[in-house]
């Protein structure tokens, strides 16, 4: 939210509903009174619009949609002060028996300017950037899921008998060009085997250029801690980071767990009080990447799987998940507002999660370090693991680069005196 200076009063209040071809727009005065009528503003010719009729004078409520960023970046410079609402939380809008654009803008108004609108957070531009990269990431996944259920369901309405490696292994495209299909069973295979192919491989170029974000700032500071943590592999840390964006708005970690939609719901009225199900009221990615990683660290991590085993004698195992996701969650909060190391991981399972990191990277990205330089860099940046030189993990004895070696490439890593 942007704020008027204080030798600028606000005289006008504005609300903009945005739709898709257009957007609605009105004002009115603090007693309520219609300053600017509502009105119709193309969307194509908003930004000539409110460059000759916002003021500074001005306070303005936009409603959250898909391209509300487009429209707060035009107006913000240009009016006094700039409010972000809560699309789910102004139900009055949604719920209201008599529902028009002029009534929806009439509500935004009187929430305006009575001081009760529920604001979101106005993410910076980088943190805008990455929801992008991986809301893109997500819709690249769920195409290529949609056509490999199609070539599974074509295995099974034949009863094919698949060869080893798999439905889409490199090995076996010669075995669907073995197929008798007929004409247009043929054709669909193809075409699904080449969007799997090409999607593929635009997803590979997008885990680089996350990979390659991942070891720059903003972002870097923050990985090298969420590295830290079961279940939190590459992708699923820039997920995170991309939800909370700054976890300096978070007060609490109860805050944080709210805004991921994960914390129980509760009905609590006259003497009857009982849990209900998670509020699912919140950032649905964040969500998400939390369940993947409470997976991930039940299934790989001993404290983790212990706790897993407990809570499986009382909840449903999809509970458990959100339960360990909830609790991961909570250590995030800690980790990142504290600057800590994480207690329950050994060194050197750790150093090989940041192997595996600096592999997922080219040099440049590395900044001219090796994928083993970059292990033990990262685990310097996090105070630990100064004399390890060798892990055992991933099937293989690996090396580690020596301390001084790191230090020779990033004096600022070594101890003052």
């Amino acid at each position: 939210m942007n704020s008027p200076p204080e030798s600028i009063p606000i005289i006008r209040y504005v609300g903009i509903d945005i739709h898709k071809y257009y957007v609605m727009v009105g004002g009115q005065n603090r007693h309520q009174e219609w300053t600017l009528r509502p009105r119709r503003v193309q969307m194509s010719r908003f930004r000539d619009w409110a460059a000759k009729n916002l003021k500074p004078s001005d306070a303005v409520v936009i409603e959250t949609t898909g391209s509300v960023w487009d429209i707060y970046d035009i107006v913000a410079p240009l009016v006094g002060k700039t409010q972000v609402a809560n699309a789910r939380k102004i139900r009055q809008i949604a719920e209201a028996k008599v529902k028009t654009d002029k009534k929806d803008i009439e509500r935004m108004l009187t929430q305006l300017i009575s001081g009760t609108v529920p604001e979101v957070w106005v993410p910076p531009m980088h943190v805008r950037e990455l929801r992008s990269l991986i809301s893109f990431r997500w819709r690249l996944n769920k195409q290529i899921t949609m056509s490999k259920n199609r070539l599974q369901s074509v295995v099974q309405r034949f009863n094919l008998d698949l060869p080893e490696g798999g439905l889409l292994a490199d090995k076996n495209r010669s075995w669907w060009e073995e197929q008798e299909f007929s004409d247009l069973t043929g054709f669909e295979v193809e075409q699904d085997l080449e969007i799997v192919e090409i999607l593929e491989g635009q997803k590979t170029a997008l885990d680089r250029k996350l990979a390659e974000l991942s070891n720059s700032e903003p972002w870097a500071s923050d990985m090298v801690y969420l590295m830290q943590i079961p279940g939190m592999g590459l992708i699923l840390s820039m997920a995170v980071l991309a939800a909370i964006g700054d976890i300096g708005r978070f007060p609490h970690p109860k805050r944080l767990v709210s805004y991921a939609g994960i914390s129980p719901g509760v009905h609590s009225s006259g003497e009857t009080n009982r849990s209900k199900p998670i509020t699912k009221e919140g950032r649905r990615e964040l969500r998400w990447a939390m369940v993947q990683a409470a997976r991930a660290a039940a299934n790989s991590d001993p404290y983790w799987a212990a706790q897993l085993k407990r809570l499986e004698k009382r909840m449903h195992r999809n509970q458990v998940y959100v339960a360990i996701a909830r609790r991961l969650l909570v250590t995030i909060w800690h980790i990142l507002t504290k600057r800590e190391p994480y207690h329950h991981f050994d060194e050197e399972t750790l150093a090989y999660k940041m192997l595996i990191w600096g592999w997922a990277m080219d040099e440049k990205a590395r900044e001219g370090m090796t994928p083993q330089q970059f292990a033990k860099y990262g685990l310097l940046r996090l105070g630990i693991g100064q004399d390890m030189e060798r892990i055992v993990k991933g099937g293989a004895p690996r090396r580690i680069a020596p301390t001084e070696e790191i230090l020779a490439l990033k004096p600022e890593l070594e101890p003052p005196i």
